[in-house]
Formats: C-alpha cells, sequence, structure tokens
C-alpha cells in the first residue's frame, strides 16, 4: 500500500499557497538527502520550499527536488519523502509533523492500527501484574484548523 506521507505534504504545501503563507519543510538529514551540509544542525535542516524561495519545485511521491539559493550560491536539492519531519508554516506555526523512517522499508512495514496498540494505555489487570505500562507517547500529527 502507498504512504499517505507525500499526498499529506503536498496538500499542506498547497494550503499555505492558498493561504498566502510561506511553507516550511523540516528534513531530517541522511546520506541521501542532498542539501548544503553547512546548513545541517543537529542532523535537521529547515527549508523554505515556497515558490518564490525554489525553482523548478516537483513534489513526487519518493522525493522532492528543487533548486534553491544559499548564500547567494543557486544549489540543487533532494529530500526522500521518508526524511520529511515536518511541513508547516512559518507564520503560524500550523501544519503536520511526520515520523521519519530511516530507510524505506520501514515506512512500508509499520501495520495500520500498530501505532494505536503502542499507545493503548495498560489495563488495570497488567497494572496489577507488575508489569510496566507501554511507555504512552502523543501522536505524530497535527490537527489544522
Amino acid at each position: 500500500m502507498d504512504s499517505t506521507k507525500p499526498y499529506l505534504i503536498r496538500a499542506i504545501y498547497e494550503w499555505c499557497a492558498d493561504a498566502g503563507f510561506t511553507p516550511y519543510l523540516a528534513v531530517q538529514v541522511d546520506d541521501r538527502t542532498q542539501v548544503p551540509r553547512e546548513f545541517v544542525r543537529d542532523g535537521q535542516i529547515v527549508l523554505n520550499i515556497s515558490h518564490e524561495a525554489t525553482h523548478q519545485l516537483v513534489m513526487g511521491n519518493d522525493e522532492i527536488s528543487f533548486h534553491t539559493r544559499f548564500n547567494g550560491a543557486s544549489f540543487p536539492v533532494v529530500v526522500p519523502v521518508a526524511m520529511v519531519a515536518a511541513i508547516y508554516a512559518r507564520e503560524n506555526g500550523q501544519g503536520m509533523a511526520f515520523e521519519v523512517s530511516t530507510t524505506a522499508s520501514d515506512a512500508e512495514s509499520v501495520e495500520p492500527g500498530a501505532d494505536e496498540a503502542a499507545q493503548a494505555p495498560a489495563t488495570a489487570a497488567e497494572e496489577s501484574a507488575g508489569e510496566e505500562s507501554p511507555v504512552r507517547r502523543s501522536g505524530h500529527l497535527t490537527r489544522i484548523k
């Protein structure tokens, strides 16, 4: 089954453009990510992907590519969709965050509903048995109003 992630990224991008906001892409950088390394901080980079900041923007299902300027120099950027951590509007921070998969097979191996099972609270019987309850983590999606 195809991932919904590239479709959601494109939808938030279009929402930003329609609303007059500046879409920013937060990316976890790995060896497949083509960005200027001097702008990477703590393994991540935030990219302005607005129409004004990019040239030849292509938002495909597997990668996002475009040309942009860093300190006045043109640079080709290629970001695997699997490495996108978030897309959001600079002006208000609204957008969507994603789990970053380190390999394409990781993204495809997640079963629907597996995340809900990991987040389910422990039952009273499990707590009384002395077993530790599973670690609860917040959802990785942000609601957009």
